[in-house]
């Protein structure tokens, strides 16, 4: 005899209640009025339909499970084929070239710079970069990359008339082959070395000249990211010193370059990206620049790469802002919904206050880089990556803290966000290489020194808590310690933050921003610590999604 056990008695136990609905499909320009109002104020105001279509687009489902993707399965090194040839390739998800491409066919790697200075080209892409952060990281590596190349190969103008046109090209064509022969080109640096780091000087990679006029390079190169670009500028020591180069992967005659991919990188985030230990051996350079001069001639490459490590970091901050409004706005706890609780408002208008500042000061940069304020950037720029990305990490904490288990499992965006968020502040400078950097370009660059204090002077005579930080900073600038380098990098953003937030935003952003970070008891120590008095719920309400 057969016997059928009872079915399952559903007693309400699977009922799913008080958990937020899905963050998709809404508007990300509408709760980001700091992105905005900069985009406008900065000179690109004419780009806003485009960005809120973009906007659009990276908050569908598609694009989000795009970015899961691209996350769960991972690059995949391939160093030889079947038979035994060496092929050094690495397979990706077809998600990644979806983020990719989809980032190229909307200019943001490096097609601003066919544009003339001043038409808001750079703040418009530094916009769309931000927007394409916030939906998944890894693949803005060598988008950001292929943006800074094209002032460093603009150094030799042989080599920037036979590269530029694919790098800024709004096609995308993944593969290798002569650059020649594509319709859109990736770029990428190879710089350190595993005995010096963010020393680069210390790089003991050798490059020999050849009679044609190439060189001839060995070495070994610790850390390459988006090692499938099609060329990439590196650092080696030629007969004159340390020099730049461009290699391609594929050489002119259809052969590939003799670059070696030894292993991928077991990164603690950006998994989507790849990053590689890369070998040359007898590889084909051409030298960019003159010898002796490697440092000088790839600066130009640092320094827009730093710009996009604050854009980059700024969107982790935003995206983590808006998971923490968005659960805190359809949570409830205790009998309360948690956006109406008043420490729960404090601490998420805390983070709302570091987005709205870091979002402000990343378009500032772009603006400065766009109408050509170089002594701005020479000290704003390192100082700003300083701080912004200093501040990613906590900010994402503070933000998975309040949606507490929930924020800790996979299946929600935070833990990716926090496993991305100290990258930026290692990339192109840790926090005492940047901070040495600041201090190097006070000694060296007193026209900076002037730009810097002119944008701060601006919001001076306001409020007496900022004019104090001016006064801490002017005396800090002064001393020009080492030891002191940090404090110095982070007063110095913390007044440009000030003083571009009391001239452009609402009084109730400026006044609670100068009191959390400008106070005597100050600075800002953990969220939720805002002083009496802060308008905490209209800043919450400000930057929570629809």
């Amino acid at each position: 005899m057969t016997v059928t056990e009872p079915g399952p008695t559903d007693r309400g136990t699977h009922r799913v209640e008080n958990q937020p609905p899905p963050l998709s499909g809404h508007d990300p320009l509408a709760c980001d009025p700091a992105l905005t109002d900069a985009v406008g104020r900065e000179g690109a105001q004419a780009a806003l339909p485009d960005l809120s279509r973009l906007g659009a687009l990276i908050t569908s489902p598609e694009a989000q499970e795009h970015a899961r993707l691209a996350n769960v399965h991972e690059p995949v090194l391939r160093t030889h084929d079947r038979y035994g040839h060496r092929i050094d390739e690495v397979e990706f998800h077809p998600s990644w070239h979806w983020l990719v491409g989809t980032a190229v066919e909307w200019g943001l790697h490096a097609a601003p710079w066919v544009d003339e200075p001043g038409t808001g080209a750079h703040v418009r892409r530094a916009a769309g970069f931000y927007l394409m952060s916030q939906l998944e990281a890894g693949h803005g590596c060598p988008i950001s990359m292929t943006y800074a190349a094209v002032p460093a190969l603009r150094h030799d103008p042989v080599l920037a008339a036979a590269y530029e046109p694919g790098l800024v090209s709004t096609s995308y064509e993944f593969g290798l082959a002569d650059p020649a022969t594509k319709a859109g080109l990736l770029a990428g640096m190879s710089m350190t070395e595993k005995q010096g780091g963010s020393d680069v000087r210390a790089g003991t990679t050798v490059a020999t000249p050849s009679a044609d006029g190439t060189y001839q390079l060995v070495g070994h190169k610790w850390f390459t990211s988006a090692p499938m670009n099609d060329l990439f500028l590196t650092l080696a020591q030629a007969p004159g010193g340390l020099t730049c180069f461009v290699l391609p992967r594929v050489l002119p005659d259809g052969t590939r370059n003799a670059i070696r991919l030894q292993r991928l990188k077991d990164k603690l985030g950006n998994r989507s990206n790849a990053s590689a230990e890369i070998e040359y051996t007898g590889a084909t350079g051409w030298r960019l620049g003159d010898e002796g001069r490697g440092v000088a001639t790839i600066i130009e490459m640092v320094s827009m790469t730093r710009l996009d490590c604050v854009l980059g970091s700024a969107a982790l901050v935003r995206a983590a802002l808006s998971e923490a409004a968005h659960h805190v706005a359809h949570r409830s706890a205790f009998g309360s919904r948690l956006a109406d609780t008043p420490l729960m408002q404090a601490v998420v208008a805390d983070l709302a206050l570091e987005s709205e500042a870091a979002t402000t000061l990343a378009l500032r940069l772009a603006g400065a880089v766009d109408r050509g304020e170089r002594s701005l950037l020479r000290l704003a720029l390192p100082a700003s990556k300083y701080l912004v990305c200093k501040r990613a990490p906590a900010v994402v904490a503070e933000a998975l803290e309040c949606l507490g288990g929930n924020g800790y499992v996979e299946e929600s965006a935070l833990p990716r966000l926090y496993r991305e968020a100290p990258l930026n502040s290692i990339w192109e400078g840790s926090g005492n290489v940047t901070a040495l950097d600041v201090l190097r370009a006070v000694s060296r660059n007193p026209d900076s020194v002037d730009a810097v204090l002119a944008e701060v002077d601006v919001a001076g005579g306001v409020d007496s808590r900022f004019d104090r930080a001016v006064r801490a900073l002017r005396a800090e600038l002064d001393g020009r310690e080492a030891r002191r380098a940090r404090r110095l990098a982070e007063l110095l953003a913390l007044c440009l933050q000030g003083s571009l937030l009391v001239r452009h935003a609402p009084e109730e952003v400026s006044s609670a921003f100068l009191a959390a970070r400008f106070d005597a008891d100050g600075p800002w120590r953990t969220a939720g610590t805002l002083p009496e008095g802060t308008p905490a719920a209209a800043l919450l309400e400000r930057v929570t999604p629809g």
